[in-house]
């Protein structure tokens, strides 16, 4: 009888073949179809989901714990391949090892510098490995602090005052899907993050608000969206093809996936894929069309949960100085007639 084992890894190099249990694993002793080969395969795997207690294996058991679970879908999802090329990487090493931070940070440092031309994927690799020795700190009680403490991070870009401006948009509209214009328009009018915006559904507009559970709170914190008149022209132009406000072109919710694909595509095809602009910066540019409608910069901060001073600075650099007069008068005028009326 033929056994298929998954996932062996073969190289070839000076003449001879060698096989590994996976890419970057142990090697096999024997031939692939010899009773040793098949020892080996089976003494690997078992070892790799069974660690030994003492070795850092035992601790990415962190995927059956509590915390992990509550993390939301698209976290574990991303996180995954990371736990295993840490299982694979650090692994044998003694859970110990790592209460010695002047020994184990520089075998931090050089696996997460596989990753040193790429540093928002390294900082990402270097996030997950944190919050697996976290959970080795407490509740676990193995280690006394986490090593990644004081590891700087490679990438430190700040987005926090990047926008898309009304030309950006507008050449992305040129030549985009209305689906995809949909959601930018959506996105610069209620400033959701895009896994709330595909999660929409109309159930969740009211008369005067949007009244939504974010995901990143995983639902601890309601999004309060006042429908003011551009937003309720938006809502309008949208046609309802299902329970969720966005759809594809199928008329159906769209994957996480499929949208980041799609808007990429559009992006591309509008010549402006070249710009350092990602989806998420249209938040910022729902700060500046909240303020422009009247909203204070408090309510503002609390839609985003940001804090007021990004969102000042934010409209000191992207408002127009007629625009940000305009809202201001505004602004007294709505206060002016509110103290009249309770007068």
């Amino acid at each position: 009888m033929k056994v298929v084992l998954g996932g062996i890894h073969k190289v070839s190099a000076k003449g001879r073949t060698y096989y590994y249990a996976w890419r970057g694993g142990p090697r096999l002793r024997g031939q692939p179809g010899s009773p040793e080969f098949h020892k080996s395969y089976n003494e690997t795997i078992e070892s790799r989901y069974t660690p030994e207690p003492g070795r850092f294996k035992s601790l990415v058991l962190y995927r059956a714990s509590s915390e992990y679970k509550k993390l939301a879908e698209s976290t574990r999802k991303n996180w995954s391949p990371w736990l295993d090329r840490i299982t694979d990487y650090f692994g044998q090493l003694r859970i110990a090892q790592f209460d010695r931070p002047e020994k184990i940070r520089p075998v931090i440092r050089r696996w997460r510098n596989q990753w040193a031309d790429k540093p928002r994927t390294a900082d990402y690799a270097l996030q997950v490995l944190s919050r697996v020795l976290s959970h080795a700190v407490d509740p676990l009680g193995k280690i006394a602090s986490n090593p990644c403490e004081g590891i700087k991070q490679l990438y430190s870009g700040n987005r926090s005052e990047i926008i898309w401006t009304d030309s950006d948009i507008a050449a992305l509209k040129k030549t985009c899907s209305s689906e995809i214009a949909h959601a930018v328009d959506l996105a610069t009018h209620t400033g959701l993050r895009l896994s709330d915006l595909l999660r929409l559904s109309w159930s969740h507009v009211g008369d005067d608000a949007i009244v939504f559970a974010t995901g990143k709170s995983r639902g601890r914190r309601e999004a309060i969206i006042p429908v003011y008149r551009d937003l309720r022209k938006v809502l309008k132009r949208i046609p309802k093809h299902s329970a969720t406000i966005l759809t594809n072109s199928r008329r159906r919710p769209w994957t996480p996936d499929g949208f980041g694909s799609s808007f990429n595509t559009a992006k591309n095809d509008a010549g402006i894929a070249g710009k350092d602009l990602h989806f998420h910066d249209l938040r910022g540019t729902a700060a500046t069309k909240f303020y422009i409608a009247g909203l204070p910069v408090r309510v503002i901060a609390e839609i985003l949960a940001w804090s007021e001073d990004q969102v000042e600075r934010i409209i000191r650099r992207y408002v127009a100085r007629a625009a940000a007069t305009k809202a201001v008068i505004q602004q007294l005028n709505e206060a002016r007639r509110e103290r009249e009326h309770k007068g």
